[in-house]
Parts: C-alpha cells; structure tokens; sequence
C-alpha cells in the first residue's frame, strides 16, 4: 500500500493506494507553523481513528505548493511509516515535457494534475483545479505542459468581498435556482456558482482555440462538483485527480 499526500493552501489530502485502488482518504487543515514531530502526533491519532496501520505502508509521495508544510509533513510520514517519502519536484520522472518560460516555477500540483490526465483520460486535455485558487491548464495531444490561468479561488474571491463590502454576508457556494435572482445572497451565489461557470467556459473556448483542437475536460477541487455541473461543456468531475496522478508518479520513479 502507498500513502499519497496532496498538500494544497488549505487542507492536506491523504489517500491509501493499493495497486491503484484508493481504499481510504483522510483530510486534514493545512497549518505550517506545525513541526515535524506535531503533524507525526497529528497522522498517528488520525490513523488510529480511521483504523490505518501505518506500518502497512510500503512507499509515500507528496506533493506540496506549502513549501513550509513539506519538508516538516515528509519528516513525519518518514518517521511513522519507516519508508522513504518521494517529494515531486526536479529530477522527478513524469513523462511530460514542460514548455512554459520557467519550467522550475510550475506548481507540483500542476505537475500531477497533468500527469493524472495523459494517465486517465488522454490528451490534448484542460484541467481546472477548482480550490484555494482556480488554475485552468493545458497538455498538448504531445504530452507537452503548454500553461495556463491562474484565478483567485471562488471562496476565496467571495470572503474577501464580504470582508470588503458593508452589508455583503459571507455565503455558502451553492448554485441559486434561477441565474436572475432575487435576493442578495442568491445574487452573491448567482455570481460565484454562474458566473464561475461561464469563466470556465469562455476559457475554455479561448484555449481550444488557440489549440484548434477539442480536448478531454477534467475539474477536481473542493468546488468542482458545484460549479463544473453548470458549465455548458462537458466535464469530466474528478475528486481524486491528484491522488491519481501521485500514484501513476510513484510508479513511474519507484
């Protein structure tokens, strides 16, 4: 069994992979003030709690955008498990060529998104990455990393305008019944869950676009499923896109 780590800005995601099937996944806050030995503490009485035997373990990859987080969390999981925790980065194998100006600045999780999609649902392919923050990428029918967007997240977006704003509530991300609503917080939600839909789709005709080609469609992100359901293309809702794409990398590099 590996143990596959997904550390994003806001939660960390765990998931335990036997010969590519995910049998379990613990989710837990991100907190980069804790150390090495504080998120051991943490993953031991999860794993109790959820019935994991630690010691099952036979390998560990995590991917992190908290550089922070990462070297205290592979500290932990190395000590707990007694395996060697492979951290996606330089020198990591992933069968994409990364053609953007800086390769060395693109994000791991947009490495393994990447990865996920040529592995499961073929190229050329859009992933939109619907959390913290909202990034739309593209792979080539070459397997190429060509880029993408990078957007403020839909909570993120809509904390900070409650925060911002005199009488705008905090709201949940929820679709409203109709898009013309009639009520403030049902125009808030109009605006995050439709108007986040139409993004996604003008982009995605842009980038098609500039392509000249359709592609496989892939949304993962807490909000994928909220939002993606009311996008006029079709798309593939993928929950566990990352944790797929760890384990097609483990595999590749050890």
């Amino acid at each position: 069994m590996i143990l596959a780590v997904d550390v994003g800005n806001t939660n960390i995601v765990l998931g335990c992979i036997e010969e590519g099937r995910i049998v379990n996944t613990v989710r837990l806050h991100t907190d980069d003030r804790k150390t090495a030995a504080e998120y051991a503490i943490t993953l031991k009485e999860l794993f109790d709690v959820f019935g994991i035997d630690f010691q099952a373990f036979e390998g560990a990859i995590l991917s992190s955008v908290v550089p922070s987080v990462t070297e205290a969390l592979s500290i932990a999981i190395s000590r707990l498990t007694g395996v060697n925790c492979l951290v996606v980065g330089p020198g990591v194998k992933t069968g994409m060529n990364v053609r953007i100006d800086d390769p060395g600045t693109l994000g791991c999780d947009l490495v393994v998104g990447g990865v996920a999609a040529i592995a499961y649902y073929g190229t050329p392919a859009i992933v939109i990455d619907l959390g913290t923050a909202t990034t739309i990428t593209v792979v080539d029918k070459d397997k190429c990393f060509r880029g993408g967007a990078i957007l403020p997240g839909v909570k993120l977006s809509y904390n900070a305008l409650a925060a911002g704003t005199s009488l705008l509530p905090n709201i949940s991300i929820v679709p409203p019944k109709k898009c013309i609503a009639t009520n403030t917080v049902d125009c808030m939600r109009s605006g995050a869950v439709y108007g986040s839909a139409a993004m996604i789709d003008g982009m995605i005709d842009r980038m098609e676009s500039e392509l000249g080609m359709p592609c496989h469609l892939i949304a993962t992100g807490g909000l994928a499923s909220s939002i993606v359901s009311c996008c006029t293309h079709e798309i593939v809702c993928d929950d566990d896109l990352l944790l797929k794409g760890l384990w097609h990398l483990y595999q590749k590099n050890c």
